[in-house]
């Protein structure tokens, strides 16, 4: 508008004074606004957006990282994109394959998070012309519960003497294959991994683990009135329990994990958490 009322005021001195110079002035300033208007087109005409398949998961509270790869098949330049009321990304060039953007959420629920549409915006090359679009690219991403430290006793069978600290953890044993490690003399000829030394990589034996003691069960506290702050617990002792490689369950509500462990293991105890109750809870920042 600014920009506008200029050319206007110069068009009017010019005609006013009859200055040839100045009228000519104004006619290239709206020349060069109506070139805005094309290139701002045109520099999103083409641009192609598409949903990452992997994204990293994210606690409560945290900044969520959504990646959205952009692709053009011309040069675009300071392409913008973000959520509503959400901080802006900027892609400065965008040519040739898909590139990643990460697209910034804040949040500070847990649940189902559906940020809605990707605001695509233009102001090249002058900022005088705004060229934007909307793209649905159905993103859902599970926020976490935010853990919170605590000592919440830990549901194991009564007839078990181990400590719960070593409870779940893998020893030596014959139930799961852990590896193979190099033959020492004496060991049994049974537990030579004989494919290996007919391909030529020497005498290695393979090694086998099992669980110590009873599986950790992870269960909700009924006993506070407080459900997000009980949800939290359970977040902290899964991470907890994850971090020493301990095999445990969780029983929650009338759903249950069986007893395991590993980072797939983790991801789905974290997300039962998150989802509790059955009835999704959702975090929309439509």
């Amino acid at each position: 508008m600014a920009w506008l009322l200029l050319l206007l005021m110069l068009f009017l001195l010019g005609t006013n004074y009859q200055n040839n110079l100045v009228m000519g002035l104004s006619f290239l300033l709206l020349s060069i606004f109506n070139t805005c208007i094309l290139y701002s087109y045109r520099n999103l005409a083409g641009l192609t957006l598409s949903r990452a398949q992997t994204t990293a998961n994210t606690f409560a509270g945290q900044a969520c990282y959504v990646p959205v790869h952009i692709a053009s098949k011309h040069n675009s330049y300071e392409v913008k994109l973000n959520f509503s009321e959400q901080p802006i990304e900027i892609a400065k060039k965008v040519f040739g394959p898909p590139q990643s953007a990460l697209l910034n959420i804040l949040h500070t629920h847990r649940g189902l998070l559906k940020p809605g549409r990707v605001k695509v915006e233009s102001r090249y090359p002058l900022g005088l012309c705004r060229a934007w679009s909307y793209v649905d690219l159905d993103i859902e991403q599970v926020i976490f519960a935010t853990p919170i430290q605590n000592n919440i006793s830990l549901a194991i069978s009564s007839q078990d003497s181990s400590e719960i600290e070593d409870t779940g953890r893998l020893v030596t044993g014959v139930d799961e294959f852990s590896g193979l490690k190099d033959y020492v003399k004496g060991e049994s000829l049974k537990q030579v991994a004989w494919k290996q030394v007919a391909q030529g990589r020497g005498m290695l034996t393979k090694e086998f683990q099992q669980p110590q003691g009873t599986p950790l069960w992870l269960t909700l506290d009924t006993s506070s009135d407080d459900l997000e702050l009980s949800l939290s617990k359970l977040a902290w002792q899964t991470e907890q329990l994850s971090s020493k490689q301990q095999i445990f369950g969780l029983k929650l509500g009338a759903n249950s994990i069986e007893p395991a462990k590993g980072e797939v293991h983790r991801i789905a105890v974290q997300t039962q958490i998150a989802l509790y109750p059955n009835n999704l809870r959702e975090v929309n920042h439509d």
